[in-house]
């Protein structure tokens, strides 16, 4: 498959196009920096471009079969993940592909007894202040998400402790933040790169939000 990769230099881009390349993928990975670009291990199968992702074209979308959105911002400017989302989508209309594929946060998952929002448990801590504006503006690009119907889209959130680390066994969930047996809520970027190339394999949502965490 021919898949682009947003943020292929972040935390989840780069983990995503490591397993992606390993499956033998072509892939098209998309920073704004090409010194971090020129980092990602060299593949027969990797295309790298410097280039800014708000700059893309329907040409550059519709040469692929999947669009995975991995960009990371700076928490001053959360409100991108919105925009980008929009922006692809707009491009988009009424098309079967290429396939959507969103990283989202863990802040718009569900938890404790009243299944209040995962996000107001990190808003609720002054030592999350300087970056909680992260999982509110992707709590509102799920929101959007939610309203299209005519897009080939799939939303993934991590759980809680989204980190660098290697694949271990998934749980897979859909609106629910989970907590494991040892009271971990934790998902490795590894983790999230199997799982992401699972369901652009052996696509099992549509228009929808599902969850991976370590298990």
């Amino acid at each position: 498959m021919k898949i682009m990769i947003i943020g292929a230099t972040g935390m989840a881009g780069s983990a995503i196009t490591a397993q992606a390349l390993a499956q033998g993928h072509m892939v098209t990975a998309i920073g704004r920096s090409a010194e971090k670009l020129a980092t990602l291990t060299p593949n027969a199968h990797l295309t790298t471009v410097a280039k800014d992702a708000f700059t893309l074209t329907r040409a550059d979308l519709t040469a692929v079969d999947v669009v995975v959105d991995a960009m990371a911002t700076p928490p001053a400017k959360a409100y991108l993940h919105v925009d980008l989302a929009t922006k692809l989508v707009a491009m988009l209309r009424d098309t079967t592909a290429p396939r959507l594929v969103f990283i989202l946060g863990a802040g718009s998952l569900k938890t404790g007894a009243d299944q209040h929002l995962f996000v107001n448990d990190i808003a609720a801590d002054p030592a999350n202040t300087a970056f909680v504006s992260i999982p509110q503006s992707q709590l509102k690009e799920l929101t959007f998400l939610r309203t299209v119907d005519n897009v080939n889209w799939v939303g993934i959130s991590p759980a809680a402790d989204f980190h660098a680390g290697p694949a271990v066994p998934v749980h897979l969930g859909t609106d629910d933040l989970y907590v494991n047996d040892q009271g971990i809520s934790a998902t490795n970027t590894g983790t999230m790169a199997v799982a992401v190339l699972n369901e652009v394999t052996q696509p099992a949502h549509h228009q929808t939000r599902f969850t991976v965490a370590n298990q």
